[in-house]
């Protein structure tokens, strides 16, 4: 089973275990996009335990806590002590920079609509490159997604 599947509670051999198994490329690639996003070769600027912190935060914002979970395991097996606090909503940040980076998580978490070119030229001034700028809204697009399908899931599933 994937992760989706997983935190879906999807029930093996029910109605939608079989549309899913249709549906399996989809799936198989939710689990390659998970990898790239939060554990990819090259983190450029954004470490792996940052990403991971985020996305437990992330998690967390939109109310499904075993996603979160899943992300906490993977801070702690970064073993990054110094994002590890940034997984809990209303953290207080000091490094100018990764509070910067914190506030753009979770604007696109919370309130995705409002973010301007003005937010964008915040991180630039805060030392994020383009590059690392892009990652971040991969990892905010990717989790907010994950949250949505395992919650459309977990309704279906519920009505059966």
């Amino acid at each position: 089973m994937t992760l989706i599947e997983t935190l879906a509670a999807v029930k093996p051999g029910s109605a939608l275990a079989e549309a899913m198994e249709k549906r399996a490329e989809i799936l198989r690639l939710s689990e390659a996009a998970h990898d790239a996003v939060l554990l990819p070769r090259d983190p450029g600027g954004l470490s792996h335990g940052l990403r991971a912190a985020l996305a437990a935060r992330m998690a967390r914002q939109n109310g499904n806590q075993a996603l979160a979970e899943h992300y906490d395991a993977l801070v702690k097996r970064a073993a990054e002590n110094a994002t590890a606090s940034l997984a809990r909503p209303g953290t207080n940040v000091d490094d100018p920079r990764t509070a910067e980076i914190v506030r753009h998580a979770d604007r696109l978490t919370v309130a995705p609509r409002e973010a301007t070119r003005g937010h964008i030229e915040a991180l630039r001034s805060a030392g994020l490159t383009d590059a690392d700028i892009v990652r971040l809204s991969e990892l905010a697009a990717f989790v907010n997604y994950q949250v949505r399908v395992i919650a459309g899931l977990a309704l279906i599933g519920a009505r059966q």
